[in-house]
C-alpha cells in the first residue's frame, strides 16, 4: 500500500481520536483520581478497544453492527448503561484501592469505554474499510488495525501524562469534588443520551 493511502488512514484515526468526548472525560477523570499510572491505563485499554473495531473493520467482521438486527442497539444500551454507571460511581467519589487494583480498573474502563460504544464501531465501518484496497494482505489489514491502535492508546496516553506534567491533576484534585460532580454529571447525561437515542 502506498504511503499517501498509509498518512490519510494515521491522519482519519488522529481525527477520531482527539475529538473530546467521553472517552477522554473517562482519562480525566482516572487521572485525576488515580494519578499518572491509572490514566494512562485507562489510555492503553481505550486504544485496545479501538484495536479491536479496526481489526473488525478492516476485516470485514464490524459489518456485523449494521447487518445483525439488534446489536447496535444492544451495544448502544450496554455502552450507554455503562456511562451511567461510571457517572454515577463519579458522583458517589468512593475512590480507594491499591495500586495494582487502581490501575486495573483504569484499564477496563477505558477498554469498556471505547468497546461499547458502537459509534466507533460506526466510524471505523463507514472510514476506515474505505481505505483499505481491494487484495490487501492479512498482514497489511493487520497493519492498519495496530496503526489505529497505536494513535489511539497515544493520544490517550499523552493525554494522561500531560495533565499531570503541567500540573494540572493537582489543580483538578484540588477541586476534587467538583471535578467528580462535574465529570459524573457529564457521563450520565451522556450515558442516558446514548440509550434513548
Amino acid at each position: 500500500m502506498e504511503p499517501a493511502r498509509w498518512l490519510a488512514i494515521a491522519a482519519l484515526c488522529a481525527s477520531g481520536a482527539v475529538t473530546p468526548g467521553p472517552s477522554l472525560a473517562v482519562v480525566v477523570r482516572n487521572t485525576v483520581a488515580g494519578g499518572r499510572s491509572r490514566g494512562m491505563a485507562t489510555g492503553l485499554g481505550h486504544g485496545i478497544g479501538v484495536g479491536l473495531y479496526a481489526f473488525g473493520a478492516v476485516a470485514g467482521f464490524s459489518a456485523l453492527v449494521t447487518t445483525v438486527p439488534g446489536l447496535r442497539r444492544a451495544l448502544a444500551l450496554a455502552g450507554g448503561l455503562f456511562l451511567v454507571y461510571l457517572g454515577v460511581r463519579s458522583l458517589m467519589a468512593s475512590g480507594g484501592g491499591g495500586e495494582e487494583e487502581v490501575q486495573g480498573r483504569g484499564f477496563r474502563e477505558g477498554f469498556l469505554t471505547a468497546f461499547l460504544n458502537p459509534k466507533i464501531a460506526v466510524f471505523f465501518l463507514a472510514l476506515l474499510g474505505s481505505f483499505v484496497p481491494d487484495g490487501s494482505t492479512l498482514g497489511t489489514r493487520a497493519g492498519i488495525a495496530a496503526l489505529a491502535m497505536v494513535i489511539d492508546a497515544s493520544w490517550y496516553v499523552f493525554a494522561a501524562a500531560a495533565l499531570v506534567g503541567v500540573g494540572g491533576d493537582r489543580w483538578l484534585a484540588e477541586r476534587g469534588r467538583v471535578v467528580e460532580v462535574l465529570t459524573g454529571v457529564l457521563l450520565v447525561v451522556v450515558g442516558i443520551a446514548v440509550v434513548v437515542t
